[in-house]
């Protein structure tokens, strides 16, 4: 994979961070193939399709406040039009006003259409703190 195509894939899962963090639902639901799936730790399970994944960042809204994502560990590997990104996620936020922060190896994987990267899959698994 060309060292552009790898930074083409960081630059598009900085901005979906960047969409994130600024609470931009309608600009991260922009971002979806019509048939995206998605998992996370609020969810705690699939959310398939874009008008799930619609309506599920929907239900954040007023609940989750004050995002704050970092990333590291970042890899980005291509076959044709799919584009795979795996990193480390670290983010807190604040949900019902109770900060929340987790650490969570994360995979994206884009779909090239209409010359652009569209996300089909968001994974992330969070690893507790050990205590």
């Amino acid at each position: 994979m060309s060292e552009q195509m790898a930074a083409a894939l960081e630059q598009e899962t900085r901005h979906f961070l960047e969409l994130l963090d600024s609470l931009d639902m309608s600009g991260l639901a922009a971002m979806f193939t019509d048939d995206a799936q998605g998992v996370d730790e609020i969810s705690r399970g699939w959310t398939r399709g874009r008008a799930a994944l619609e309506a599920y960042l929907a239900q954040l809204e007023g609940t989750v406040t004050d995002v704050r994502s970092q990333l590291s560990d970042f890899h980005a590997t291509t076959w044709a039009d799919i584009g795979l990104v795996t990193f480390v996620l670290d983010q807190t936020y604040n949900m019902n006003g109770q900060e929340q922060s987790l650490f969570a190896p994360t995979s994206l994987l884009f779909h090239r259409q209409d010359g652009g990267w569209k996300v089909a899959l968001i994974h992330s698994v969070p690893i507790p703190d050990p205590t």
